[in-house]
């Protein structure tokens, strides 16, 4: 940046400043009245009622959860009874089907009288039998409640069989208990045998009075109304009754839709009067319920006239401070920018040492920008260095193998001028198969590539043992061209060349035999040699590897565990072998 762009900049900055100067001092004041004046308005309205609102609502689904927690004890007793568990076999077997439901009624009667609002304790077996205690039609062989329901009693038992968590649901319609009537909503809960904790036995379900819910949400409604929707949009409880059971919007209705039936229903009440209602909600984890609370707005507003009194003098205060600290921040901001614009345009003429100095006067944003500025030229930096590190090292690595690639060829020059052929192939032999294992060792080549190369291998370990064994390698040669990973076969042709020669006095073969099996490629290493024990060999199929100084059998474990890298859960590898009976390792691996 030139001198002259920058006295432009500076330009720039004075005439924004005196724009802002004269904003203040004329505009921003009058401006200040109004909006204070509303924003202190709206905020006091909305801080009111958010926090009647709110707190309301946590104490309502605190209580709620509370409640529900303690009926759940009688789940609890039920389905974690042995007692219970024992008729619900015999139930579940045939057995004196009177007499054992008799006995479950009896039972489930002793915990009936131990909660308010309880209507009904149900039991449903798995052999779709029905054993209850109600309050008033103990003595009757079903349940009033059933009927209303929308679900049957085979899609209750799966609804609430299926895990071994708490389930909660309405009724839906009116219940009818002889003369009296409700709403009912009901937890249930799995039946549990602890000696066999998967077997199906049953379900219970206790059935609960919607009058508990509704003195929940009564328990702190002064100037307002609580009630409670389920996930599918049914009134669960409201203080006006003939709206429970009632589907006043759609499962998959967005927020505002909700918010909209939410106050069409609080309004439908006639209990909060015609002004404009506030509308609240909080979510209950434990049910899944929506609570809402309900509050008319214009009962929360007699506090607002008193805040204009502080209109004139918050204008005022305002006023001074935004200029004081106008002159000082613009002062202290210009400054602090132009040192941090110097130390940018040093590092810009290629000066990677220059670092803003700390400065606790200059603005936070302004010291931010420093840091980051100096953490950016550091990493620079290193990322400079670490570059040359790289580069001279890559020029030592092809350094080193271009001199052992030198050296074999000379010494094989030697050996032909002393017409030491054999050992001038096997000096050939050896510095390809440098070549190949050094370049890239981690890379992918043609299988014809991996053969060409495990053939030299073999060439040399025969002429190092005076043929000592024969080799064969065969490859379909559709196979020749599909891609495989360098180095990846060569440890298991070591272990059986190495290994199978101990404690053998029969010729000594070794076979290799590459195959496609639909969308794998079939590899097998076969040798007659003195094999391993059957159990070692399932060690190594489970990937256990005994600890061992010996360098094959660490190799081994290594190439295992690179096909199972290169190639994932799709790759095999499985070790066939007993003692002096040979070894065979087929490995498979994916067509790519």
């Amino acid at each position: 940046m030139s001198k002259k762009s920058l006295f432009k900049l500076d330009r720039r900055s004075i005439r924004i400043r005196l724009v802002t100067a004269f904003i203040v001092t004329s505009v921003i004041p009058i401006l200040l009245i109004n909006i204070i004046s509303y924003y202190n308005t709206s905020r006091l309205v909305q801080q009111n009622v958010e926090r009647m609102t709110r707190a309301n609502l946590e104490q309502t689904k605190v209580s709620l959860d509370v409640w529900l927690d303690s009926y759940e004890d009688i789940l609890f007793q039920v389905y974690t009874d042995d007692y219970i568990v024992e008729l619900v076999d015999k139930i579940n077997a045939g057995e004196d089907l009177a007499n054992n439901r008799k006995l479950l009624r009896k039972t489930l009667r002793g915990l009936f009288y131990t909660k308010d609002y309880v209507k009904s304790i149900s039991v449903i077996t798995e052999s779709g039998e029905l054993a209850f205690y109600d309050q008033l039609t103990a003595s009757t062989t079903s349940t009033s409640w059933m009927d209303s329901i929308a679900m049957s009693q085979e899609e209750l038992y799966a609804g609430i069989s299926r895990d071994n968590a708490t389930h909660i649901f309405p009724t839906g319609d009116k219940v009818v208990f002889g003369t009296n009537s409700c709403y009912l909503f009901h937890i249930g809960h799995r039946i549990i045998d602890y000696r066999n904790v998967k077997k199906q036995c049953g379900v219970v379900m206790v059935s609960i009075d919607e009058a508990l819910l509704e003195e929940i949400c009564s328990a702190s409604t002064e100037k307002g109304l609580n009630f409670i929707i389920d996930e599918e949009g049914t009134v669960i409880s409201c203080a006006h009754s003939e709206a429970v059971g009632e589907s006043i919007y759609h499962e998959d209705a967005d927020r505002r839709e909700k918010e909209d039936a939410w106050r069409r229903l609080a309004s439908g009440t006639g209990l909060l009067g015609n002004g404009e209602l506030s509308i609240y909600s909080v979510h209950d984890e434990k049910t899944g319920w929506e609570i809402i609370r309900a509050t008319n707005q214009e009962e929360l507003v007699q506090g607002l006239h008193q805040q204009q009194k502080l209109l004139v003098s918050i204008t005022l205060l305002s006023l001074l401070a935004i200029l004081v600290i106008m002159v000082s921040q613009v002062t202290r901001m210009t400054g602090s920018i132009k040192g941090v614009v110097e130390t940018m345009r040093k590092a810009g003429k290629g000066d990677l040492t220059v670092r803003v100095m700390p400065d606790d006067t200059r603005p936070t944003e302004i010291e931010i920008i420093a840091e980051e500025f100096n953490s950016a030229m550091e990493k620079l930096k290193q990322s400079v260095e670490k570059q040359k590190n790289a580069e001279i090292a890559a020029l030592e690595a092809q350094i080193n193998p271009h001199f052992i690639y030198n050296t074999l060829d000379t010494i094989n020059w030697m050996a032909i001028d002393k017409d030491e052929y054999e050992i001038s192939g096997m000096i050939a032999t050896l510095a390809g198969i440098l070549r190949y294992g050094i370049s890239d060792s981690n890379g992918v080549v043609q299988i014809r590539e991996e053969v060409d190369w495990l053939k030299q291998y073999v060439f040399l370990q025969q002429t190092k043992l005076k043929n000592a064994f024969e080799c064969q390698i065969n490859a379909q040669p559709e196979l020749l061209g599909l891609p495989i990973h360098k180095l990846l076969l060569q440890p298991f042709v070591e272990n059986a060349i190495l290994h199978g020669f101990e404690g053998v006095e029969r010729k000594y073969r070794l076979l290799v035999d590459m195959a496609r099996d639909g969308d794998f490629v079939r590899i097998r290493i076969e040798d007659n040699g003195c094999g391993i024990p059957g159990e070692i060999a399932e060690e190594i199929n489970e990937g256990i590897f005994r600890k061992t100084d010996d360098r094959n059998h660490i190799g081994m474990e290594n190439a295992i565990t690179r096909i199972r890298m290169y190639y994932g859960n799709q790759a095999r590898v499985r070790v066939e072998s007993q003692s002096g009976a040979g070894t065979t390792v087929e490995v498979r691996i994916p067509i790519s």
